[in-house]
């Protein structure tokens, strides 16, 4: 037997493991009977069909939008404001980060489509795309 592991099924459909080989002058193995579990039922699904190629690439961007700490913060800032928008002035402070770097997260999460910008005179007032949030979540299984 080699180092892997082996393994061999019983009649009763069982699983049965043999540890790794042991170095030489031991013989002692150990075997572990493992039920065997139906597919089925077991674990939904994640998505319910693979994803096409543009899919893929449409999500990577998103949750790699949404891999950076201040721009999950950013996004929740923005769908918890009571008037649904909010300027981008104001947030720098919750934040905690210079104004050009909000600015900056805020582009990435606007070309990543879940966000929204409308200038208003010198401002930029932002809010959540809520389609994109949704689809999201269905693409989680959510």
């Amino acid at each position: 037997m080699d180092q892997r592991d082996s393994e061999r099924w019983s009649e009763e459909g069982e699983v049965i493991v043999a540890a790794k080989t042991r170095p030489p002058g031991t013989t002692r193995r150990s075997t572990t009977n493992l039920p065997v579990i139906a597919l089925d039922g077991c674990c939904p699904s994640v998505l319910e069909a693979p994803l096409a190629d543009a899919e893929a690439r449409d999500l990577a961007k998103v949750f790699g939008a949404l891999a950076d700490p201040a721009r999950l913060r950013l996004l929740g800032l923005l769908a918890s404001a009571q008037a649904g928008e909010v300027c981008a002035c104001d947030l720098v402070e919750p934040l905690g980060k210079s104004q050009p770097t909000v600015s900056h997260h805020l582009k990435v999460l606007s070309e990543a489509g879940l966000i929204t910008g409308d200038r208003r005179g010198r401002w930029i007032w932002y809010a959540v795309v809520p389609e994109r949030l949704a689809e999201l979540r269905s693409t989680l299984g959510g």
